[in-house]
């Protein structure tokens, strides 16, 4: 289970931003009981329209089945990605282009929570291995100062989060990808 901080009252509504339906698992179950969790599957990082449209079925089913979290569904427009990631296209994976996309989507989650009253917004982002939870943290309190919502600080790799994500995938037979979702991610991948 999560540490969620003692001041949070139990029940309060969490918007979380979701990447995907495997790394979404650990993060809905160590939150289900603290708060009413809504999924945002909002991710125009993901430049393959069959990509994006796979990921979001797995993630759409895992809520199905788990019953777990609503879904708060929203418009897929990669042109959103590529905007935020002009200039930065030859960026190492992890650099700025990734901070880049990282706001972007924390952003838009912010401002749909704003928009359906949610007091909270957090991200399953840092469940991942290969994502800073730090610079994760220190966006989401960004935005969180700029919209005057709740920031849910988390490192959901810790206690073993990211191995808990691969058995719940695991345990409900969904696709699991091996980049971001990024034409630049693959291309990186594909040069590897």
């Amino acid at each position: 289970m999560l540490e969620i901080l003692p001041s949070v009252p139990r029940g309060e509504r969490l918007l979380l931003h979701s990447c995907c339906g495997p790394c979404s698992t650990r993060c809905i179950e160590a939150l289900k009981d603290a708060f009413r969790v809504t999924v945002l599957y909002y991710n125009p990082n993901i430049t393959d329209p069959a990509e994006y449209a796979k990921r979001k079925a797995e993630q759409v089913r895992f809520l199905q089945e788990s019953g777990w979290a609503d879904l708060l569904d929203c418009p897929y427009d990669p042109q959103e990605f590529f905007a935020a990631a002009k200039g930065f296209e030859g960026e190492p994976e992890g650099g700025e282009r990734c901070t880049r996309c990282f706001a972007l989507r924390l952003m838009y989650t912010a401002q749909a929570a704003k928009r359906e009253g949610f007091g909270w917004f957090g991200t399953t982002l840092s469940v991942s291995p290969h994502k800073d939870a730090a610079r994760l943290n220190a966006l989401g309190e960004q935005i969180a100062a700029q919209t005057g919502l709740h920031w849910l600080y988390a490192d959901f790799k810790k206690q073993n989060g990211y191995l808990r994500s691969t058995e719940l995938a695991r345990q409900y037979h969904l696709y699991r990808q091996n980049y971001c979702g990024c034409i630049f991610s693959d291309w990186t991948r594909s040069q590897g």
